[in-house]
């Protein structure tokens, strides 16, 4: 089966790729390798939710917000190299924007990586950094991005 069979077997879409909101693409492919800017949770160009975790956003959103920067950056490596191209998702790096004393930024980007799990089966087991911070861009609460390797063939 492929991947892009999977996500519909799933009832997910492929977003759009968001625009870059600064000078840089979506992805890059080096070698083997597609890495992914880091994506925020957009829906239809808009952020699903402002402001930190565990002050503005109830921590229970976070793994839902952190799913849709996953499907974002997901698309990103789509409209690279095509999903099917993925062998194994290598790498996710997960940013949560918290407030004061919040320290479940592991669970928050569960939802990144249970997201993967779901779609790519044991390709989709990775390594992986939650890191708290003062503040994203746009005053998102998530920001995801993945590293991936890809099967051999010319870049995107």
């Amino acid at each position: 089966m492929s991947w892009s069979s999977r996500l519909t077997e799933l009832g997910l879409v492929l977003p759009p790729v968001a625009t870059p909101a600064g000078a840089y693409l979506p992805a890059v492919r080096s070698g083997s390798l597609v890495f992914t800017a880091g994506q925020l949770p957009m829906i239809n160009g808009a952020l699903a939710a402002t402001g930190k975790l565990g002050a503005a956003i109830d921590p229970a959103r976070g793994p839902e917000l952190a799913r849709i920067c996953a499907l974002n950056a997901l698309a990103a490596v789509d409209g690279l190299v095509g999903l099917d191209a993925v062998v194994q998702v290598v790498k996710v790096v997960g940013f949560v924007a918290s407030a004061p004393g919040f320290t479940a930024q592991p669970a928050v980007v569960n939802g990144a990586s249970q997201l993967l799990g779901e779609v790519f089966g044991t390709a989709g087991g990775h390594a992986r950094s939650a890191v708290g911070v003062a503040e994203l861009p746009l005053d998102a609460p998530v920001e995801v991005e993945l590293i991936v390797e890809v099967s051999a063939g010319p870049a995107g």
